[in-house]
This record gives structure tokens, C-alpha cells and sequence, in this order.
């Protein structure tokens, strides 16, 4: 449960930094085709190659590092697990056996199960620095520039970007109420320690007060849409237009030859 605080994902840091004022539109596909070509990699080096690129990315961002990386210590049973299944898995020289079991640990399994956590570690980092660079609204107004040409067969463009929108925004305000959840049930005394399935027990009494605020918050912000006279399916304007800029032009150059390299080298 004290990993909760550690996620990032759907946060916005505001900073006058490169990366802040690149057009959502080309952090967006720039992140998501990224992403692909890491997923697609199959040698350490492509991975090696993305990563300096993201190292290079954090650095012009100005976050500090240890908020990017945060949200991997919420993916460590998922690491423990990728690695272990490689691991113990994978066929080839044995190096160790589990005691009164015919379960082997092979070299190329721990290779393999290294390779693949390190894969997902570039993935969660990469999704982090686009959400901690990007607010709610740049977000929404350039997945609605995005997927505009789906207006055409009847799709709700808007109306889904906004969904989309909102689903990221609600991340990190339902990880705060359930972090004061917690405290305020330690401060009547509630005990969260011990071993997995007895924290898993005690989060049940957290979970009936998270979902009764997660719904509060929504029908607030319902009303408040409402009263602003926002009514689904009517064209919108945007005070802040979305301009593509040299820096973008830059920034895309740069991401085309990052996926190029990786792809020739996988």
C-alpha cells in the first residue's frame, strides 16, 4: 500500500522545460511508436539504445529522476514474476535446481528473463515522462486532433478523448485518497503490516470509502461540466490552438531515427 504514493502515472508537473512545450500530438504518437519498437526489440543493445534516448528526454524535462522512476517500484512483483517465469522456464544450460523439485534455473533464462524486465522498464519510464510533461487538456485537445478523422464514420471523437482524459487525471487523485484513507485508518489504530494476504485483507475496509469518493468526485465534476454548459456531441473551441513548431519537427526527426536504430538493431 505504500507504493501507491510512487505512481506517477497521470500526474502533470508543471516546468518550462523542451519537453513541456512540445505539441501533445507528438509526444503522443512519438511515445506510443516508441513503445512498439522497444516491445519489437530483441537485443540488449536496441534497449540500451532507447534508454540513453530517455535519459537524454528526462534531462531536458528538468523532473527529477526519482519521480520518473517512481512507478517501477509498482511494478516489482510484475519484474519478480517476468523473470522468474524466464528463468525457470527457458531450456538451455542448467544452472542451479530448485531442492525436491525437477524446476531448473538455465543461463539463458536469466538472460531472457533480464532482457524482458529491462523491456518493461523502458515502456513504464517512457508512459511516465509523457504524463508528467503533458496536462489533462493538452492531452485531451490532441487525441481529439488525432483521431479527427473518425468523425467521419460516427465515432465520438471528443467525447472520447475527454474519457480518456479524465481516466488518467482520476489516477493520481484516487492514489491520494486512498493514501488518506490509510492514514486515517493507522491513526484509529488499523495494522497494514505482515505478510501479502493479510495486507491484501486489510485494504477491504479501504475499498467500500475509495469507490463512495471516487463516485462523489464524479458527480461533482458531472455538475460541473453541466453548469458550464458542456453538452456532448456539440462542436467545441479551444483557447489555446495546437501549432506545430520547429521544436516538434525536431523532436520528430529525433524519434524517427531512435526507432530506425532500434529496428535496425533488434
Amino acid at each position: 500500500m505504500a507504493a501507491l504514493k510512487d505512481i506517477t502515472l497521470g500526474r502533470y508537473v508543471a516546468l518550462d522545460s523542451p519537453i513541456h512545450q512540445l505539441d501533445p500530438r507528438t509526444k503522443f504518437v512519438g511515445t506510443i511508436a516508441l513503445m512498439i519498437a522497444a516491445l519489437s526489440s530483441h537485443s540488449f543493445l536496441a534497449l540500451f539504445i532507447f534508454t540513453a534516448f530517455l535519459t537524454v528526454a528526462t534531462l531536458l524535462s528538468r523532473l527529477p529522476v526519482h519521480m520518473v522512476l517512481a512507478n517501477l517500484r509498482v511494478f516489482v512483483w510484475l519484474f519478480t514474476f517476468t523473470f522468474g517465469l524466464h528463468a525457470f522456464l527457458t531450456p538451455g544450460t542448467v544452472l542451479w535446481t530448485l531442492p525436491l523439485t525437477a524446476w531448473t534455473v538455465s543461463a539463458e533464462g536469466l538472460r531472457l528473463g533480464l532482457f524482458f524486465c529491462f523491456r518493461l522498464t523502458t515502456v513504464v519510464v517512457s508512459a511516465a515522462l509523457m504524463t508528467l510533461t503533458t496536462s489533462p487538456m493538452q492531452l485531451t485537445n490532441g487525441l481529439e486532433r488525432l483521431f479527427s478523422p473518425a468523425k467521419r464514420i460516427g465515432i465520438p471523437v471528443a467525447e472520447l478523448a475527454l474519457m480518456i482524459s479524465i481516466a488518467l487525471r482520476f489516477i493520481p487523485v484516487l492514489i491520494d485518497e486512498a493514501e488518506r484513507l490509510r492514514k486515517a485508518q493507522v491513526a484509529r489504530g488499523a495494522d497494514f503490516s505482515g505478510h501479502p494476504l493479510r495486507k491484501a485483507r486489510c485494504l477491504l475496509p479501504l475499498l467500500i470509502p475509495l469507490f463512495v469518493s471516487a463516485f462523489e468526485r464524479a458527480d461533482r465534476l458531472a455538475l460541473a461540466m453541466e453548469s458550464r454548459g458542456y453538452q456532448p456531441g456539440l462542436p467545441r473551441t479551444y483557447y489555446h490552438q495546437l501549432v506545430l513548431q520547429k521544436s516538434d519537427l525536431c523532436a520528430s526527426f529525433v524519434i524517427a531515427c531512435t526507432i530506425l536504430a532500434i529496428y535496425w538493431i533488434r
